[in-house]
């Protein structure tokens, strides 16, 4: 059983930044592809950023692209998300999620990701 722990939210102005952590429990974690969603209240799940198994390439959503920056420590067997110039738009819970098949190309699908974490809030001022 892979568990995906969060860390790293909170309330910040817009503007200002945040790094989000992503701590997982399998040791299987480097041959995964793993990304970050978000829902905001009242809104669908939406697809944040994306990286390989190996880190050798990452995607993001149009609406984040410049600002964020996902990145990953295969020792660590953790993912992180650096935030910057954030809006009050970006308010969200931000969940990581590991990829149903090793070693793949990383969806923009949630349905392609099988283990998710409990999320974390982000609360951006105006």
């Amino acid at each position: 059983q892979v568990q995906l722990v969060e860390s790293g939210g909170g309330l910040v102005q817009a503007g200002g930044s945040l790094r989000l952590s992503c701590a997982a429990s399998t040791q299987t974690f480097a041959s995964y592809a793993m990304a970050w969603f978000r829902q905001a209240p009242g809104k669908e799940r939406e697809f944040v950023a994306s990286i390989r198994w190996n880190g050798s390439s990452t995607y993001y959503a149009v609406f984040v692209k410049g600002r964020f920056t996902i990145s990953r420590d295969n020792a660590k067997k953790t993912l992180y998300l650096q935030m910057n110039s954030l809006k009050p738009e970006d308010t969200a819970v931000y969940y990581c999620a590991q990829s149903r098949l090793i070693q793949t190309i990383p969806s923009p699908r949630p349905d392609d990701y099988n283990y998710w974490g409990q999320g974390t809030q982000v609360t951006v001022s105006s």
